[in-house]
């Protein structure tokens, strides 16, 4: 299949009945074994049309736009787009890459808080016209760039769970919002609903109320100064979980009934990014090197040492890191763990270990502590929920391959979509078939369907 994720040209593999995503995972690490060892995704697109399933079971009528640089990779955004779901793009480059698909302006959303003004004309002269505000700066910037631009007043959120510096950057109070207000009637700028942004990380869903109900007061403030307010974002933190969907439908639906009822005419939207798209990319990498080290000096600061001295110690290096896939553990931790995937006995010792990206620079830790079986040069590790954060960007290193992708969809999502008549005959043409036995050549199982 081609993979490259620049690459508009890509194919889905449509998985007959008797094989899976394991299969296609076994086949390609025996492709990459013999024609060179290099990083790659596998790819359920399936999973994008569940999860919209889910959200339109739980969360509808409110309407999904997905934030493009979660995972820009062409089928994610092609399938999405097919879906129906809107986009949100932070840069001149995301709408670019959505409207090339043919996704009309009304379904895309320009969410970059401190944007370019050379950025702003080009959403003017691209016909997008929604976008984020939160400071006066701002407001002068796109009044002098996109005069026909309806805005949403990004407001901050009371968030005491969550990383206080990241709720301090972006959004603006109550109290700011009337000056923006005034602000806005005297550049004859239109200010047209509201967004909040609640993190993931939150587990207070009591948040939700507060963010609510300081919207219903933005909009209230509004009519004062004769805006027509017709949106509510509610922004993203969706985990991909259907129970945290469930428990944050539960929290704000009587809210909204209440605040912004359908009647209202306000239309009520959000931003799912990982919720689509995490649990639908697995990462394999190969080990290509390996080191013996002191225990002691592998053990986080503080912890006490409790094993033999004579029990070695690993470290291995993959060929993918902070600087590729494993971005986001720059910022925060990593929520997969390594498979191996080689088989070994289930009474096979464990080692500690730690893993390690290919820049040999000091931040490149992918895993600092983990117990695995002794590895190889040349052996692979699988990591699940990779889907979100760096797939479509670009490593700092001239050296560094970005990783293949091989997309799949199974025989029955496939369907489904078909009889949903969502599917666009330009997508259909990327299908082909995967048998149950997989024992194919390259050159036959990645390729495109004539």
């Amino acid at each position: 299949m081609k993979g490259f994720l620049e690459d508009a040209n890509y194919s889905i593999g449509l998985l007959d009945e008797g094989a899976t995503l394991a299969d296609v995972i076994d086949n390609c690490i025996y492709e990459h074994t013999h024609t060179g060892k290099r990083a790659f995704y596998v790819g359920d697109l399936g999973k994008l049309v569940k999860k919209n399933i889910q959200w339109q079971n739980v969360m509808a009528p409110i309407k999904p736009f997905y934030p493009v640089r979660c995972n820009s990779t062409p089928g994610v955004l092609e399938i999405l787009g097919c879906l129906g779901v809107g986009f949100a793009c932070s840069s001149k480059s995301e709408m670019a890459l959505v409207q090339d698909l043919g996704i009309s302006p009304d379904n895309i959303i320009y969410t970059n808080p401190c944007k370019q003004a050379s950025q702003i004309k080009y959403a003017a002269k691209a016909g997008i016209n929604i976008m984020i505000c939160d400071s006066d700066l701002e407001l002068k910037k796109i009044a002098r760039n996109h005069p026909n631009a309806k805005l949403l007043l990004h407001i901050a959120t009371e968030d005491i769970t969550a990383d206080e510096e990241v709720n301090m950057k972006f959004g603006t109070t109550l109290k700011n919002c009337r000056h923006l207000m005034e602000c806005a009637k005297e550049l004859g700028v239109q200010i047209v609903g509201v967004k909040f942004h609640v993190s993931s990380s939150c587990k207070d869903l009591q948040t939700y109320i507060h963010a609510i109900s300081d919207a219903r007061c933005v909009f209230d403030m509004a009519e004062e100064f004769g805006f027509k307010m017709n949106m509510l974002d509610i922004g993203g933190g969706f985990t991909g979980s259907e129970l945290q969907l469930e428990e944050v439908n539960h929290v704000i639906r009587p809210l909204l009934d209440v605040y912004f009822p359908k009647e209202s005419g306000v239309n009520v939207i959000a931003e799912p990014g990982c919720y689509y798209v995490s649990s639908a990319f697995t990462l394999a990498v190969n080990i290509i090197a390996k080191k013996t080290i002191e225990y002691d000096k592998l053990l986080p600061s503080g912890v006490e040492q409790t094993r033999n001295d004579d029990e070695p110690v690993f470290i291995y290096y993959i060929n993918d890191g902070v600087y590729g896939s494993f971005a986001s553990k720059l910022s925060e931790k990593l929520n997969t763990i390594p498979e191996v995937h080689k088989k070994y006995k289930e009474d096979e010792p464990l080692f500690a270990s730690s893993l390690w990206g290919p820049s040999c620079d000091e931040l490149d830790q992918i895993v600092e502590n983990c117990r695995l079986p002794e590895l190889s040069v040349g052996d692979w590790l699988i990591f699940d929920n990779m889907g979100a954060g760096t797939l479509g960007e670009q490593s700092p290193f001239n050296d560094y391959q970005r990783p293949l992708i091989y997309y799949m969809m199974s025989f029955s999502d496939w369907d489904e979509m078909q009889d949903a008549g969502i599917a666009s005959d330009t997508l259909m043409k990327n299908f082909f078939f995967v048998p149950s036995c997989i024992q194919l050549s390259p050159e036959d199982r990645f390729s495109t369907a004539a």
